[in-house]
């Protein structure tokens, strides 16, 4: 095979095991700093705003690699990427884009509202096309399990975006809870100060025209037909039940991570809730099912792992915390502005931060003289802010290279964030006067299943739109 007739696809997946071969011009001879542009990844944009304008800087990497193809339902969304990377074919469609510029990327980047990411990283995924993809991975249960699957099946290299896993904090809580400085943990408590967004309101109303830079089918995308409003976009889809995940899919992958990964845990085996309601007058409480509440409160229950206790997460959002452990000071600070990680087990506690930063044993006066173990897990080069480039260095070493959040693993975590949207939205189902879904939710990992109340089962896996399908 010719240097001619070499594809870019197939040059990228065989560096490794032709590191030596002759059409390669080394980079001395090219000058220092200079990238060969056969050595550069050709990344494609699916959504090129909101975090989009940093995931793709990340990846650009200053002209390490190549934004080959860009795509946005809505232009306004796309003006910064466009001017950044004029020469990128700007399209509408995913669908055209992947298939007009297969040939041309290597790998995508999804930074789109959270009811289009299955079907889009499925879609790169079949073209064997590597996928970097915002979090929460997927809107429900269901695409997770798919996702998690497809990778495995694509043999493509996979990082859901949540960066925290790439922190030095996160390694350091692992390493120190399972080494049994708390002892065998059995109670997690995790809070956010979301949503920042409007919840817990009633379906908006009225007509208005499309903006002409907006295609609204495309962004209904697998969505239900409805009406375009203005408060759907850019950014408060994430209340809506339909779009978005809410509080918990915006800041669940985040904080959840760390206890998922510190106690190994797997599927839960039970989700109850409590929400808030609105009063609309004396006596009288709305709850707006086309939203996610205000805030609320999930216990989750996980069973035994091993020789590891079973363990109750507790999820917080809208405002609402934990009690203060009784060993942490009056005017001591209890997670962050964003939110915090409170880890009980047999032989103490520890209280954290957003990505486990500034993690802390309880009473503080612990932390002088702790002698806390070094990570036994590799960092990587760059902490949070380089989880991008482990993605794109791992993409040029091809499918088993290490990231941080692959699908594997970021599959099984969007699973049980999701577990909690799945109380909340079973929570108001109503059969006659009863409200029968404010009850503990019993959960059959293995099949994805509610064993207890089959209506909860609805929120598992949705029915999508038109022509839109998931299959592996």
């Amino acid at each position: 095979m010719t240097k001619k007739t070499t594809s870019r696809r197939h040059f990228i997946k065989n560096t490794a095991l032709a590191g030596g071969a002759f059409f390669i011009v080394p980079r001395h001879v090219l000058g220092r700093g200079y990238t060969a542009p056969s050595d550069k990844l050709n990344i494609a944009g699916i959504g090129c705003g909101g975090k989009a304008d940093v995931n793709l800087p990340y990846a650009f990497n200053n002209g390490a690699e190549n934004i080959a193809a860009l795509c946005d339902v809505d232009d306004r969304m796309a003006v910064n990427a466009r001017k950044k990377w004029p020469n990128a074919p700007y399209y509408r469609d995913y669908r055209e884009m992947l298939d007009k510029e297969q040939k041309n990327i290597d790998a995508v980047i999804i930074t789109t509202p959270d009811h289009m990411h299955a079907v889009q990283a499925l879609a790169a995924m079949q073209l064997g096309k590597h996928v970097y993809l915002e979090k929460p991975l997927t809107h429900d249960i269901y695409e997770a399990r798919i996702l998690t699957e497809a990778a495995k099946k694509y043999k493509v290299v996979t990082q859901m975006g949540n960066q925290g896993s790439s922190g030095n904090d996160t390694r350091n809580v692992e390493t120190w809870i399972q080494a049994g400085v708390l002892g065998k943990v059995h109670t997690v408590h995790v809070w956010t100060n979301r949503p920042v967004w409007p919840q817990g309101i009633p379906t908006p109303t009225g007509q208005y025209e499309i903006p002409k830079e907006v295609d609204w089918d495309l962004w209904l995308g697998t969505a239900p037909n409805r009406d375009f409003n203005p408060a759907y976009i850019p950014a408060n889809w994430r209340g809506w039940v339909e779009f978005g995940t809410g509080s918990l899919g915006d800041m669940g992958c985040h904080f959840i991570d760390v206890p998922f990964r510190a106690l190994k845990l797997g599927y839960p085996i039970s989700v109850e809730c409590s929400v808030t309601s609105v009063f609309s007058g004396f006596f009288k409480e709305e709850f707006y099912t086309d939203s996610y509440p205000p805030s609320s409160k999930i216990h989750i229950q996980f069973p035994e792992r091993g020789k590891l206790p079973p363990v109750e997460m507790v999820w917080y959002d809208g405002g609402i915390k934990p009690k203060r452990p009784a060993e942490l000071l009056p005017d001591e600070p209890f997670g962050d502005g964003s939110g915090g990680i409170l880890f009980e087990g047999t032989k103490g506690k520890m209280v954290a931060g957003l990505f486990g930063t500034n993690a802390t044993l309880l009473p503080t006066s612990k932390m002088k003289d702790a002698k806390l173990p070094k990570s036994k897990y590799p960092y990587v080069e760059g902490g949070a802010e380089g989880h991008q480039t482990q993605w794109v260095k791992a993409c040029k070493q091809g499918y088993g290279a290490y990231t941080s959040s692959p699908f594997k693993e970021a599959g099984p975590l969007t699973e049980t964030v999701l577990m909690g949207n799945l109380a909340v939205r079973s929570y108001n189902i109503r059969e006659g006067n009863q409200f029968t879904g404010r009850k503990k939710l019993l959960w059959d990992g293995a099949n994805m299943r509610i064993t207890n109340f089959d209506a909860a089962n609805a929120f598992v896996k949705r029915n999508y739109r038109g022509s839109y399908k998931l299959e592996l």
